[in-house]
């Protein structure tokens, strides 16, 4: 199935920095919802009160239960494999779960979850849905481990309630898009886990100087299927940000890695791309 109709009559999701609003609709066939979690809207003529008595409440809570706060896209036949995706900056699991419900496969259970509100320093304090906090955009900015850390332990939590349920970590896809591919990206190097794959969008590998000496080994590990892909003019993160982190997989050891570029692509998706997407989980998981 082609993406292209799909986005003929969709907005891109695309993740900014300066302001940021989800418009999303949802297909509803085999969803389960089990969060009211708003999606966020940032206006910079105001710091609401309302943003800091959000109804989520989730504002700097990261012990949370992220099953109890995620979308999810339910198997209609046996369940044999999941993918976990964490979405962008400001987004919610709303946001993809639109998105792959359009090509999801019936035997895969796929989950969306929300980022905890937190402010975040480049956008002026603003609080909004965030794996963590982002300081700058140079090569060479201060980076929120604390944040990177918690966040990564949240998403090995699913992955753990899916082991729980019958599914072994190498049936299991985690992924997202810019932070949140960047969360996945980091909880599969320092993860004893290996997965069926990585699904790696707009993103880097953050705490990137920590490698290989933090690297977690498994078996199997250096032969997991990583899939990095990036927009040829994205203004947010930079492409050189996926080539480095492609470059500093391979020197560590992967030996499946798939770099992808897509020409006129900002910081965002496209139909092609989320074709790639699909034919890698199908090649994996066809079944």
């Amino acid at each position: 199935m082609k993406m292209g109709n799909y986005f003929a009559n969709k907005t891109k999701r695309i993740e900014r920095f300066d302001a940021y609003s989800n418009s999303s609709s949802m297909d509803t066939n085999n969803l389960t919802t089990t969060t009211s979690a708003n999606s966020y809207s940032n206006t910079k003529s105001k710091k609401s009160n309302s943003q800091s008595k959000s109804s989520t409440g989730l504002k700097n809570n990261l012990n949370i239960d992220l099953s109890n706060m995620s979308v999810v896209l339910k198997p209609t036949v046996k369940h044999t494999a999941s993918v976990i995706f964490l979405h962008g900056l400001g987004d919610t699991g709303h946001g993809w779960s639109s998105v792959f419900a359009e090509f999801k496969r019936p035997h895969i259970k796929y989950i969306f979850p929300t980022a905890p509100i937190r402010p975040v320093t480049l956008n002026g304090g603003f609080e909004m849905n965030a794996w963590f906090d982002i300081l700058g955009l140079r090569p060479d900015a201060t980076q929120d481990e604390d944040g990177i850390q918690k966040s990564s332990q949240l998403l090995l939590n699913l992955v753990d309630e899916e082991m729980k349920n019958g599914i072994p970590s190498d049936r299991i896809f985690i992924g997202g898009f810019s932070q949140g591919g960047a969360t996945a990206l980091y909880t599969a190097m320092t993860s004893t886990h290996r997965f069926a794959g990585i699904i790696a969008l707009s993103t880097w590998l953050p705490l990137h100087h920590r490698f290989p000496a933090h690297l977690k080994q498994c078996e199997n590990k250096f032969s997991t299927p990583i899939i990095q892909c990036h927009g040829d003019i994205d203004p947010m993160v930079p492409l050189q940000w996926s080539d480095m982190t492609v470059k500093l997989l391979k020197t560590i050891g992967f030996t499946d890695v798939n770099f992808k570029t897509y020409r006129g692509m900002s910081h965002s998706s496209s139909p092609e791309e989320l074709d790639d997407v699909r034919e890698f989980i199908n090649k994996i998981a066809p079944n």
